[in-house]
């Protein structure tokens, strides 16, 4: 039987496939308070003409008006991809309690491949972080739709 990471790690997958769909990056995103889905977000970056629509930063915004606050401190956040500079502190701002995600990203990942905005010495915040969680499926979905880009 899956864990409660899987299942919703499996969910940020469903958005992501969703956004790929829709023609845009598979990145999917959910975010879970007290083990409840409160919000999702898929990227929408060029649905919306928007830089900053990641999934995370869409479901941050649908969490925080779904609990009517803009902090998120009871909050998890469930992503495909280890977040970006942009959406790292985005998580840090909205005080988020922990961090989920499932690939790496040697490029762009602020957390810890390439940089590590998220849980910097110097920022007042500290959010718990599990990396791997169905790491390589999540790896696959982009590594596909990149090759497929590429052809």
């Amino acid at each position: 039987m899956a864990n409660q990471d899987e299942i919703f790690m499996q969910r940020a997958l469903d958005e992501a496939r969703a956004a790929q769909a829709a023609g845009e990056v598979p990145v999917g995103a959910v975010i879970v308070r007290w083990g409840d889905l409160v919000a999702t977000g898929q990227n929408r970056n060029l649905r919306d003409r928007d830089p900053s629509a990641h999934a995370e930063i869409v479901a941050m915004r649908a969490a925080g008006a779904a609990i009517g606050n803009h902090r998120l401190e009871d909050c998890e956040l469930y992503v495909v991809i280890e977040p970006c500079a942009m959406c790292a502190g985005a998580i840090v701002h909205a005080r988020l309690k922990r961090l989920i995600y499932g690939a790496k990203d040697p490029k762009a990942g602020a957390v810890e491949s390439a940089m590590a905005v998220l849980n910097h010495p110097k920022l007042n915040h500290r959010t718990e972080v599990t990396a791997d969680v169905l790491g390589e499926q999540c790896s696959q979905l982009l590594r596909e739709f990149f090759q497929s880009r590429r052809k």
